[in-house]
């Protein structure tokens, strides 16, 4: 089984890499293949041929897309149509991913993958737009706030809590924070069975940015009441975020595949890693 990885370069990408280490692997990044460019995303693929196609190449600066929405249609939702044509020709299953942000947050509960997505953003219309390009006999999976020792929010905490002077945070946000290695190895599995449908792939334990901050401080034996609580509407960004947007993993646990871990486990082993770094 020959696999193709868009957007291996990533923080994803680069977790996908590892994850279907042993595999005959092809790893594109964004010099190598560029996803907006259908002639060469088709010609890549009907040249590869490979049996599974995993696009995890995405433009995925969110306040960036409010003032680019060509960018963001380009990379976000036209990516995907070129790769599910050039998929078609060979006959290959494509799991593409996507993000919470196609839903407005305006639930009391945590969305299952069958609620109607209403996205607030460039950013999440681009990502849904992506979705609906997605044939029904392949995969879309969801996931939301992705961490890793590269990038990502515990890593700014970590690198920002040496530092001194208080630190801000959105206390208005509600998600699951997700580790890249874990939601990896998810994705692989899901590719390798060539699963159809929608999947929300999480880590367990909805949290908020503010209360992630603390927890992350703390196990980086900092303190944690430099983390100060604010508002979205103080931090008067460009791109409206859902408020609450954990996803319910519905369709793992009724498939009766397994689900992640809850976030605090990962989050203590890449927080111990960074601070030993």
């Amino acid at each position: 089984m020959r696999i193709l990885i868009t957007g291996a370069g990533g923080q994803l990408g680069r977790a996908l890499v590892a994850a279907f280490d042993g595999r005959d692997v092809v790893a594109a990044d964004r010099a190598a293949l560029d996803v907006g460019d259908r002639d060469a995303v088709v010609g890549a693929i009907t040249s590869l041929r490979p049996d599974v196609i995993v696009h995890a190449a995405a433009w995925t600066d969110v306040d960036g897309c409010e003032s680019n929405p060509d960018r963001a249609y380009r990379d976000n939702a036209m990516s995907v149509r070129h790769v599910s044509d050039g998929a078609r020709r060979v006959g290959a299953h494509v799991v593409t991913l996507s993000t919470d942000y196609v839903f407005d947050g305006e639930t009391d509960r945590p969305y299952v993958e069958w609620d109607t997505p209403n996205p607030l953003s460039v950013y999440g219309r681009s990502k849904r737009a992506g979705e609906l390009e997605v044939d029904p006999s392949c995969a879309v999976v969801r996931t939301t706030w992705v961490f890793s020792a590269a990038v990502g929010l515990v890593q700014a905490i970590v690198r920002l809590g040496r530092g001194e002077g208080q630190l801000r945070f959105v206390q208005d946000n509600y998600a699951c924070p997700t580790y890249v290695g874990d939601l990896a190895l998810a994705v692989r599995d899901l590719a390798l069975a060539r699963l159809p449908g929608i999947f929300h792939v999480t880590n367990q334990g909805a949290t908020t940015p503010f209360d992630l901050a603390r927890e992350t401080l703390r196990l980086a034996g900092e303190d944690p009441d430099r983390a100060v609580a604010v508002t979205s509407a103080e931090l008067a960004r460009p791109a409206r975020r859902p408020a609450r947007s954990d996803l319910d993993n519905a369709a793992l646990r009724l498939s009766g595949l397994p689900l992640l871990p809850d976030h605090r486990e990962p989050l203590e082993r890449l927080v111990k890693e960074l601070v030993t770094s």
